[in-house]
């Protein structure tokens, strides 16, 4: 029976058996950490033939521990965390789940757009510790939203902004203005975006900086920013000053530097919290989109082992 090592902490803990799939396929499915610590990591990858990756890194170093891996499967949509170039030097296929959690993440974002817009976090510590007074807040319907990356999750967040009455703005420099158009958002470049919206969501790729010190001098006073897409995005020092002068208005996150590790974040201060709502990284955990990231990967892990073509293979990045 081939080993399919996976350290994914919640593959298969949706609605499907993912694991009896595998082992009628003849593989069984052996658990790893999901930090992929290499020492921890490394006997388990020596038998592995397919590794259903989570979001720690997938190295060189991985890789050559791991004498008889045929595929990587990346249980999740980004790459950024594999070294594709090193995969494709050892001859070993990557794939990913693109689409798996669109929904989930974009329902995400607009409940942390209301979260931030109405005080809701705040308003129940406050209520816990026998405060009632009210904050006043804003309506998602009379915001102007500017969404920065419109793929799918842009998309998504698009359509159901649709059902509020927002005027939706957007900026990707891979989509023509229109098929933005087309998809219910007004195509804009990100510096127009930053200058016009009353509130900012992220669904770009990770590795660049989107919000800075600079960019933050340009934003409308009292915007609310949202990032359920990666930490490097945004700058959280300039972030955090941003919110103590009130330029920013609120940041809502799934995320920060350090993911898990990171207690250590300026945007956790104390002084910060009835404007920071941050959760742990939970855009994605739905039991439909556990699912769909299983058993896309899953599947194409199967494929691959079987000499068939897998369905979502990844390019190197060139």
């Amino acid at each position: 029976m081939g080993v399919i090592l996976a350290t994914s902490r919640s593959f298969s803990d949706g609605d499907l058996d993912l694991v009896e799939r595998a082992r009628a396929a003849g593989h069984e499915i052996v658990r790893g950490p999901a930090h992929h610590g290499l020492t921890e990591l490394a006997p388990l990858l020596a038998a592995a033939e397919g590794w259903i990756a989570g979001t720690g890194p997938v190295t060189d170093d991985h890789l050559a521990a791991a004498p008889n891996l045929r595929v990587v499967a990346r249980y999740g949509v980004g790459t950024e965390a594999v070294d594709l170039a090193a995969a494709l030097r050892r001859g070993i296929p990557v794939t990913n789940t693109p689409g798996a959690n669109a929904d989930a993440v974009a329902d995400h974002a607009v409940g942390l757009m209301l979260a931030a817009l109405r005080f809701i976090p705040d308003g129940d510590r406050r209520v816990r510790a026998g405060d009632w007074a009210v904050r006043r807040g804003r309506e998602l319907g009379a915001a102007t939203v500017g969404i920065v990356g419109f793929g799918r999750i842009g998309q998504g967040v698009a359509r159901r902004l649709s059902g509020f009455g927002s005027r939706v703005l957007a900026a990707d420099p891979f989509l023509p203005a229109d098929v933005i158009a087309e998809c219910g958002a007004e195509p804009v470049d990100l510096d127009d975006l930053f200058r016009t919206a009353d509130l900012i969501t992220l669904h770009a790729p990770g590795g660049q900086m989107l919000v800075d010190a600079t960019r933050l001098d340009s934003i409308r006073r009292g915007m609310i920013l949202v990032n359920t897409a990666r930490p490097d995005l945004v700058d959280e020092h300039a972030l955090a000053q941003a919110l103590r002068d009130g330029r920013l208005g609120g940041y809502a996150a799934d995320t920060l530097d350090g993911d898990t590790a990171a207690s250590a974040s300026p945007l956790l201060a104390d002084d910060l919290a009835d404007r920071v709502t941050v959760t742990p990284h939970l855009g994605a955990q739905t039991t439909q989109a556990v699912d769909n990231m299983g058993s896309m990967s899953l599947d194409d892990v199967l494929a691959i082992l079987a000499g068939r073509v897998p369905t979502h293979p990844v390019s190197p990045r060139t």
